[in-house]
């Protein structure tokens, strides 16, 4: 397989919770550039994910609900951020995209 014939791992699942792949080119497409968009999406919202937790820790809440949900967010948001880590690990970064 060439650089051009890379699989790209997507981020976001199939129906069945399988991983999605897309073969890219040397010139992204739209699917491409959606999934560009959503990496980008979710490492913002991970990220103010986080400050929210600090915020919450800061606070020393004894409040197990609202942990237990910050706890649930905190889980998905990593699973994004691991996929894309992933993804990216599989394919060489482009100029002007990260």
């Amino acid at each position: 397989m060439t650089a051009q014939d890379e699989l790209r791992l997507l981020p976001w699942v199939g129906p069945d919770g399988k991983p999605c792949f897309l073969s890219t080119g040397a010139h992204g497409g739209y699917v491409s550039r959606l999934a560009d968009h959503i990496e980008a999406f979710q490492l913002g919202m991970a990220s103010q994910l986080l400050e929210h937790a600090r915020q919450v820790l800061d606070d020393d809440t004894e409040d197990l609900e609202e942990l237990h949900l910050l706890t649930g967010q905190l889980a998905g948001a990593l699973r994004d951020v691991l996929r894309v880590a992933t993804s990216r690990g599989r394919r060489p970064v482009t100029p002007g995209h990260r």
